[in-house]
């Protein structure tokens, strides 16, 4: 087989994905550099009404299909309540703890596309005013957006332009370091992105026929649970969720293979697929690890769900320290993609 992992291009990618806002329902700017870059490589793809793509490589068997997909949304806020001093109350997007985005700089987008930035605190944190700094709960009723801009009231701040139900991003800090780790916010689910991507790339570039069909689902409501539940090609057999594996305390998952899931917690992921994702690793000497995710459902399960008759399975990059400050490494990152190209290339289990 060819050696499609380009480190350098999947780098490049992930950086610029990263570093497009993208929090679930705001994901038209992230969407069009998708977009883009499937135009580029001269790839057919379709639009859903939800806003995902789905880009098509024709196969060999156009009868019996499969389905890969990741998803560009992200973690985020939405601005519920405009203080009487200015400052914004927020409404989570997605699941992820207040303390994992206290102290991080965000932007605030308005409806009429303004951007402004400010700084996601503690209502309580000046320690030399408030004796409870360290120990009040971080909760929506504490935490508050501290906008860049002379706004010292209500009024001043919506004479911005900045209104209740207003998008807010969080500051991905991406970092490649020496050392081969990639750090940054939002590799939930950027990195499998970058790695379709690459993938659709070049298989393209060097004329790979494939056995089945093979379509590309780049979804973008997956943070809040729905992003590739429609819009399945009936043809459809095989459907892989592309997504982080799960880093901690009872995990097999690190950060420098591919991890397959067995089971989350919507259930086991089908055997059979999931086993033969295991035989390709070992046939192709693939560094990986299986394991069991707790706390966790996918795109394919949100399939399942919806009624899809097909079989699903999962893998991705182990992602440290998932929804806070993520890192993953570019051995994990190679192994996926290793994982990707020999699941594209093999023959369709019966």
């Amino acid at each position: 087989m060819i050696n499609l992992f380009n480190e350098k291009k999947v780098v490049a990618l992930l950086e610029r994905l990263v570093n497009t806002p993208s929090p679930s329902g705001y994901t038209t700017d992230v969407m069009e550099l998708i977009s883009q870059q499937l135009t580029a490589i001269d790839v057919p793809f379709k639009k859903t009404n939800k806003g995902a793509i789905i880009a098509t490589i024709e196969g060999e068997n156009n009868d019996r299909h499969r389905l890969l997909t990741a998803h560009t949304d992200t973690l985020g806020a939405m601005v519920k309540e405009i203080k009487n001093d200015g400052r914004l109350k927020l409404s989570m997007i997605g699941g992820f703890n207040w303390n994992a985005v206290e102290g991080e700089y965000c932007q605030i987008h308005t409806a009429a596309g303004k951007v402004y930035s400010g700084t996601i605190l503690m209502h309580q944190t000046t320690v030399h005013v408030y004796k409870n700094a360290s120990s009040a709960e971080r909760s929506v009723e504490n935490i508050e957006v501290r906008i860049d801009e002379k706004a010292k009231d209500s009024n001043e701040t919506r004479a911005l332009g900045i209104e209740v139900g207003d998008f807010v991003s969080f500051e991905p800090r991406f970092e490649m370091t020496k050392s081969g780790f990639v750090k940054s916010r939002h590799l939930d689910d950027k990195a499998s992105t970058a790695l379709l991507i690459e993938l659709i790339r070049s298989l393209i570039e060097h004329d790979v026929k494939l056995p089945n069909t093979t379509h590309f689902y780049i979804s973008n409501n997956e943070e809040i649970g729905y992003g590739g539940n429609s819009n399945i090609p009936v043809e459809t057999v095989e459907y892989i969720a592309v997504d982080m594996g799960a880093i901690g305390d009872g995990q097999t998952t690190d950060e420098y293979t591919v991890s397959i899931c067995a089971k989350d917690s919507s259930g086991p992921y089908h055997n059979a697929l999931t086993q033969q994702l295991v035989s390709l690793c070992k046939h192709e000497n693939i560094p990986y690890k299986i394991d069991i995710y707790p706390y966790y459902s996918s795109d394919a399960s949100a399939a399942i769900k919806a009624g899809f008759d097909v079989k699903h399975a999962l893998f991705g990059p182990g992602i440290e320290s998932s929804h806070a400050l993520e890192r993953t490494h570019i051995d994990s990152l190679k192994a996926t993609a290793q994982l990707l190209r020999a699941y594209v290339e093999s023959p369709m289990m019966d």
